[in-house]
Order: C-alpha cells, then sequence, then structure tokens
C-alpha cells in the first residue's frame, strides 16, 4: 500500500511539475524569455539519480533529458546505452532547473533557475528514498546535493569523487563534472578522472541497474 501510495504522489508531483510556470508568471529575479517546458523524470523503483543542471536547448525542443551531445557522453562515462539510460524504472534525471534557462551575452546556457529548487526539489526527493546513488553533476547540483562534503572548487570536489562516496550516507553521492564540449579542455587536463572515477561509475551502475 505504501509503494502504491508513493507512486501517485510522484505521478500527481509529475504532473504539478510539467504544468508549472512560475518562472514565468511569478518569477525569482529575471522573468524566463520562453514558454517553460519543465524536463524531468522520477521514479518509484529507480535507484540510481542523475542530478544535473538544467536542460540545454535541444532538451528544450525534445522534452527528452539529455538528449544532445552531452548525453552521449555521460552514456559513455556510464557505460550503457540509450534504452537503459531512458528506462524510468531503474534511472530518475533530475536537475537543478527543470526549464530551459536561456542564454548568456556569450552565447551559453545560464544558471539553472531558482524557482525549481525552492519549489521542488526537497519534496520530489522525499517521495523516492529508494535512491541509492545520486551522480551530482556540475556545481549548481553539487551545492544542493552535497553540503559540507563539497570542496572549494569543482576541481577539487571531483578530484575527491571517491572519498565522497565512500564517506556518503544513503543514497551515495558521485559528484562528476558537466558532460558538455566545453568541457573537454578540462578532461584533458585532468586525465585522472577517467582513471580514477569513470571505472567507479561504470561499476556502480551496473550494479544498480542489474
Amino acid at each position: 500500500m505504501v509503494g502504491k501510495q508513493r507512486e501517485r504522489q510522484l505521478e500527481d508531483l509529475r504532473h504539478e511539475i510539467e504544468s508549472c510556470r512560475r518562472c514565468r508568471d511569478n518569477p525569482v529575479g529575471v522573468q524566463l524569455p520562453h514558454e517553460p517546458n519543465p524536463v524531468v523524470r522520477l521514479s518509484s523503483s529507480a535507484r540510481i539519480c542523475i542530478a544535473g543542471q538544467a536542460p540545454g536547448i535541444r532538451v528544450h525542443e525534445s522534452s527528452l533529458p539529455f538528449n544532445d551531445p552531452s548525453g552521449d557522453r555521460l552514456r559513455q562515462w556510464m557505460g550503457i546505452d540509450r534504452d537503459l539510460f531512458y528506462d524510468e524504472n531503474r534511472i530518475a534525471i533530475v536537475p537543478m532547473g527543470f526549464c530551459f534557462p536561456g542564454w548568456d551575452k556569450k552565447g551559453g546556457d545560464l544558471p539553472p533557475r531558482k524557482e525549481c529548487r525552492e519549489l521542488w526539489h526537497d519534496q520530489l526527493f522525499e517521495l523516492m528514498p529508494q535512491i541509492e546513488l545520486v551522480l551530482v553533476i556540475g556545481q549548481y547540483a553539487q551545492r544542493y546535493h552535497m553540503k559540507e562534503l563539497r570542496k572549494k572548487t569543482l576541481t577539487e570536489t571531483v578530484r575527491n569523487a571517491v572519498e565522497i562516496f565512500e564517506n556518503s550516507q544513503k543514497p551515495q553521492l558521485l559528484p562528476l563534472p558537466h558532460p558538455s564540449w566545453r568541457n573537454s579542455g578540462w578532461l584533458k587536463r585532468n586525465p585522472w578522472f577517467e582513471d580514477q572515477v569513470l571505472p567507479l561509475l561504470k561499476q556502480e551502475v551496473r550494479r544498480l541497474t542489474c
């Protein structure tokens, strides 16, 4: 009964999120410059949650999270194909901002909207207590999920990913850089990420999705 009730609560919450227009109609700061399209994948059974930053323009247009080159790289890091990645029974996807935030003056994506964190995150994670591993992607997600485990910089946080994973309680946390092509230079400068962090990532994804 508890499981069925939680499923209904999650489904109700999903509908509320999908119909949310707070950042357009009553924004915190600057109004969202386009029609909101919240993109999130909630699950009552998934043991892994991908906690990213915010949808990009391709995700905004397709309503499918990580449906872009960043998603291709993330799936490669995790060692899984698209079918498994988009299986809501096994993987939840909860960015810090649910809508594409628009572009800054340099053509990059703006930070995640603050409204989503304030309105939704605490309650939706309360409804997903079965999550065992959170992949914490980028500084905004790390600030919310990691609290005192977060280091001074993203590089330092990710460099300590194995230690953070071992020291975190359920859910365990594994910090990652954003898989965007813009971070290709970072990946080249930090080869330890591929040698030390990705093997643990692949191992845990296999364990929790089998």
